[in-house]
């Protein structure tokens, strides 16, 4: 994807959020939405990437911010860089597709600390595109009544990925 279909996205996800009647906020949230928050487009973390698939797919079970377990398969991993810096991170499978949760070193100031996600899916000749201007905040990050993944220790990184939603902030969070 490139800058202006990311940013029509990002336009169509606020106006989701803001009315739509299966927006993770509540009514009150809605009232006082003024939009999420994003770094700006950044084309080096737009990556194709060969996916080294594990040679065990084990079945994990991966707690919830709710206290509740959900099982996931770890289906491979993938090294790059960023900055300079080398990274590796697990895709996990799941009935419904490929799961890409992370939490990166600027968890907590700028990106939600509990981690982000990617949904991806693998290309015809078995890339796998990775976006991480697509990386959004689970519905947790918004309220409490989500019940969602935790990141686990293996794709916890050492350096920020600039890339996608940031922490939300603003009164209909909670907070000025």
């Amino acid at each position: 994807m490139d800058a202006q279909h990311t940013q029509t996205q990002r336009t169509e996800k606020d106006t989701f959020f803001k009315s739509h009647s299966n927006s993770p906020l509540t009514a009150e949230q809605k009232a006082q939405f003024s939009g999420l928050r994003y770094f700006d487009y950044n084309p080096a973390l737009h990556l194709i990437v060969e996916i080294t698939p594990f040679a065990e797919k084990k079945e994990v079970q991966i707690q919830t911010t709710t206290g509740e377990t959900r099982w996931y398969r770890r289906y491979g991993e993938f090294e790059f860089d960023v900055e300079g810096q080398p990274v590796r991170l697990t895709i996990y499978q799941t009935p419904h597709g490929f799961f890409l949760p992370f939490v990166d070193a600027a968890a907590g100031t700028d990106t939600y600390p509990a981690g982000r996600y990617l949904d991806v899916e693998a290309n015809e000749d078995g890339q796998f595109e990775i976006d991480f201007n697509q990386a959004y905040n689970p519905y947790c990050a918004y309220n409490e009544k989500w019940s969602c993944p935790i990141t686990p220790a293996e794709n916890r990184l050492k350096v920020a990925i600039r890339a996608g939603e940031k922490i939300p902030q603003g009164a209909w969070v909670g907070e000025e």
